[in-house]
């Protein structure tokens, strides 16, 4: 048997981390199987689909490297599946039950159900709805509808356990008395999402249904779907949920604007995006995929940390690249309790694929982020491609995320040097630090060559003369050259500056402090 496994994502919001968890479970076993991974829409539901939320899902996915095997092709790669344009499947699916006896219509108003709830609520008792007509003959209720088109309603069978043998939970069961008849048609023929999604799955052969937990409860209708329709079951595996940073709390779509605090938006801010954006905006939000793309996170880390969300390849192992996740996943070493999103961990580990990525591939990485700051022109010329070369060779290990190069090359591309003022006043402000600067400026105005390891040593014989600590000096100098007390080494960025714009901008540094 070929593997085959889907994701099924709604565009009722943007591509969610604990969603995109799911699809890459779903694409790391069917890629390990050497089976085929679809990717269908489910936009049945037109009064919440948000026609601005379909690109980020599509482009979050190709940004991933989460790429699915099928669809529709429209000039050139594949689309994915639309539930929208399988109407007539769902209806003729539906009809079928309906002929059967397996289906009847519902012609309970929505006021008559409303009562049956208040009335179950007073009595203390659980809703299970069954309509008027469920036990009429399909012969009667065929000519009803015809007569009327009506609510489709699934009739499920009384006095039967239902029971799913799922891959992750184990077996689970529910009594079919305490499941009510679920809507499977309106009566302006659209489908419901339990049924369409159980059509489809029959329609495309999946073999495997790979989802979030929550899904658990509709699994047991769906069952009964999968039986009326003639099918043989798909497995399942229902995945625990992904919890908040440090709670047991469900990271859920409906709960996202607490996510924004003031560290995010200042961090979304230093790479160019305004207030309004950020607040207009639901994908500039710690639980999208966007979010991490747009502050230039390396796709392989979200990938390899999501995977890591739940799964493991042993007790200690943390960086598992790509290839390696296919060879070795597997859902026997799903974790069956809630993972909970870390994102000090995510950035640790986007560091660590940082340290591993070509230079060229940095420098590209880098190069639209100082572009958005207004720090860079495209396309920059071969002295200003040395020029950030140099800062990112000099950042080292600094530069965890592209965005990074933000801070760390701004005292090199801007024509102004802009000092921090708290910077100043710690630094530059303390009586006698003019003349140290300025001293220390006269001794290196003939360093020569005037590199990094020149300058480290005429700044350690200056200390030794003048009885003074390294540590004294460095952070004026620091500000002095950079108008900040933090980044890469101090004798580095001399040698970045050089000569004449160092010499130039100790000696705005000796104005300030005098």
């Amino acid at each position: 048997m070929t593997i085959r496994t889907r994701f099924a994502p709604s565009p009722t919001g943007y591509l969610h981390i604990g969603g995109v968890r799911t699809a890459l479970f779903n694409w790391l076993l069917t890629k390990r199987m050497g089976g085929q991974f679809v990717l269908r829409i489910d936009d049945t539901d037109a009064d919440r689909n948000r026609p601005d939320a379909l690109n980020p899902i599509l482009e979050g996915f190709q940004w991933l490297g989460i790429q699915w095997d099928e669809g529709p092709q429209v000039g050139g790669p594949h689309t994915p599946y639309f539930q929208s344009g399988r109407l007539e499947v769902y209806q003729n699916a539906a009809f079928s039950l309906l002929e059967k006896g397996l289906a009847y219509p519902d012609y309970m108003t929505r006021e008559e159900l409303d009562a049956d709830r208040q009335l179950a609520d007073q009595q203390k008792r659980a809703y299970i709805h069954r309509g008027p007509l469920r036990d009429h003959s399909k012969e009667e209720n065929r000519l009803r509808y015809q007569e009327k088109s009506a609510p489709i309603r699934l009739r499920i069978p009384e006095n039967k356990t239902l029971l799913v043998d799922d891959l992750i939970c184990g077996p689970c069961k529910q009594d079919s008395n305490l499941v009510g008849d679920p809507l499977i048609l309106r009566a302006d023929g659209r489908a419901l999402y339990n049924f369409a999604s159980v059509v489809d799955d029959i329609s495309f052969g999946i073999t495997h249904i790979i989802r979030a937990r929550e899904h658990l409860s509709n699994t047991y209708a769906q069952t009964v779907i999968f039986e009326a329709l003639g099918a043989s079951m798909p497995k399942f595996a229902h995945i625990p949920v992904v919890n908040e940073p440090k709670s047991k709390k469900k990271l859920s779509k409906r709960d996202m604007a607490k996510f924004v605090t003031t560290e995010v938006r200042a961090k979304l801010k230093s790479v160019g995006f305004t207030d309004d954006q950020i607040n207009n905006r639901d994908d500039l939000n710690p639980a999208t995929v966007s979010y991490y793309r747009e502050l230039g996170y390396l796709p392989e880390a979200l990938v390899n940390y999501l995977a890591r969300l739940g799964w493991s390849l042993d007790d200690k192992t943390e960086f598992i690249p790509i290839p390696e996740l296919i060879s070795h996943f597997s859902l026997e070493r799903v974790n069956d309790s809630p993972a909970s999103f870390d994102p000090d961990k995510l950035f640790w580990l986007a560091g660590e694929y940082m340290k591993i990525l070509p230079k060229d591939k940095k420098i590209a990485g880098c190069l639209p982020f100082l572009e958005k700051a207004n720090l860079l022109h495209d396309p920059a010329d071969s002295q200003t491609l040395d020029l950030i070369e140099s800062i990112i060779s000099a950042a080292g290990e600094r530069i965890k995320i592209f965005s990074d190069i933000i801070p760390l090359a701004t005292p090199f591309l801007k024509p102004i040097i802009e000092r921090d003022p708290q910077a100043v006043d710690k630094f530059l402000k303390p009586p006698g630090t003019a003349n140290l600067i300025k001293s220390f400026s006269e001794k290196i105005e003939t360093a020569s060559p005037f590199d990094a390891m020149t300058l480290d040593q005429y700044l350690h014989d200056f200390c030794k003369a003048t009885d003074l600590k390294p540590g004294k000096l460095v952070q004026p100098i620091r500000v002095a050259l950079t108008g900040t007390s933090v980044g890469f080494g101090l004798f580095d960025t001399f040698a970045i500056l050089g000569r004449d714009e160092s010499l130039e901008r100790l000696g705005q540094a000796v104005l300030i402090s005098g």
